[in-house]
């Protein structure tokens, strides 16, 4: 496994499928899959962008992707994981919280990621047992160790009704965090824990895809990631409960878990 030649091969893809994404700014046309779930022309022509690229160096490399991407023909020890926008909704506001996202995973195991906001112009990656870094330096979570000290982002379902169990999690939080935001970006999310910009964050409606390269970035900073229950964690489980390491962790999973339904 040639790890300077994933990543250059992932970051890459990366560059590609964000500019696709730049590209379609004022001319994507949107659609909905579901209420408030949203997707674009910019999507799939940055898919297209990212599985072409990869495909040319590894044609036998299995797939996942948001936009009905789902190739696994013959054997392969190796899945990509591509989101190619997360953050639909706040790029067809205009809003500057989206990237690409790419993980890698050898034997079921995530080995890399790569995260793209082409926006701020940062690329966020990691190799597995060697360290997380942004734009080539190496970055690490904060040491806050308290919650009425720290920085939060939650997601909440897609078309939520304000009512049901993620929406009375994050009501619980709220009072005891020094801000919690929801931001529409699970990558971006991820990313800015592993740096050191927020202390935490979680989730319990994701996909494979929203957070596989992000998981393996925290990690690889030193962050924390686990399921909100704490039952096992697994990219193919809706939940994830990601901070800075500190014992924020085990005091935001117990309020989490202890959330009155």
């Amino acid at each position: 496994m040639n790890s300077t030649e994933l990543i250059d091969t992932a970051e890459t893809a990366a560059r590609l499928g964000a500019k696709c994404l730049l590209d379609w700014v004022d001319e994507f046309r949107v659609s909905e899959k579901g209420r408030a779930d949203l997707v674009t022309d910019a999507d799939f022509a940055s898919q297209t962008a990212i599985v072409n690229h990869i495909n040319e160096r590894y044609p036998t490399h299995h797939m996942l992707g948001e936009e009905g991407l789902s190739r696994g023909e013959g054997e392969s020890d190796y899945r990509w994981v591509i989101d190619p926008l997360d953050g639909t909704s706040n790029y067809v506001h205009g809003f500057p919280y989206y990237c690409v996202s790419i993980g890698l995973e050898f034997q079921g195991k995530l080995v890399l990621g790569v995260v793209y906001d082409p926006n701020r112009d940062e690329m966020f990656s990691a190799f597995r047992d060697q360290g997380a870094k942004l734009n080539g330096k190496s970055i690490s979570p904060s040491t806050i160790k308290s919650l009425d000290q720290a920085m939060l982002m939650a997601s909440l379902p897609v078309g939520t009704n304000g009512q049901g169990i993620a929406v009375d999690r994050f009501l619980r939080v709220l009072p005891v965090a020094q801000a919690l935001q929801r931001t529409g970006s699970a990558a971006l999310n991820l990313c800015y824990v592993s740096a050191g910009r927020i202390e935490g964050y979680w989730s319990s409606t994701l996909k494979p895809w929203d957070m596989a390269a992000g998981v393996l970035i925290c990690r690889e900073s030193g962050g924390t990631v686990s399921s909100i229950e704490d039952a096992g964690f697994s990219i193919e489980k809706p939940s994830i409960l990601a901070t800075n390491g500190t014992n924020i962790h085990a005091e935001l999973q117990s309020l989490l878990i202890d959330t009155v339904f």
